[in-house]
């Protein structure tokens, strides 16, 4: 499944698309400690957080992630929306918890 196909899907609010959506999702993955995130996320991935944050942003290019999917209702501050577009980084949102945000997502790649 493409970034793309997971927009497409309408499961998720779109913060921002970003420029590559015809990147391939290769799994989820889910983390709120940046540092472990950092170290652990595989390329790739969609990573279900709820850290919001311009540094979220920042651990998602390190570790070349293919989206952020933002769980339970959580938003990107001001600061990181501007960096999202600037970066281009595809950000999503969802109101529902985290494992359950995963699991669409796991579904789909199957």
């Amino acid at each position: 499944m493409t970034v793309s196909e997971l927009i497409d899907s309408n499961e998720f609010s779109i913060i921002n698309t970003g420029a590559d959506t015809q990147r391939d999702i290769s799994c989820v993955f889910c983390c709120d400690m940046l540092s472990i995130a950092m170290s652990r996320a595989p390329s790739g991935c969609a990573w279900v957080t709820v850290m919001g944050n311009i540094n979220t942003l920042a651990v998602a290019s390190l570790c070349d992630a293919a989206c952020i999917i933002l769980a339970e209702g959580v938003c990107l501050d001001p600061n990181a929306s501007q960096k999202a577009v600037e970066k281009g980084i595809t950000v999503l949102a969802s109101d529902r918890p985290i494992f359950d945000t995963a699991l669409i997502i796991h579904d789909k790649l199957k």
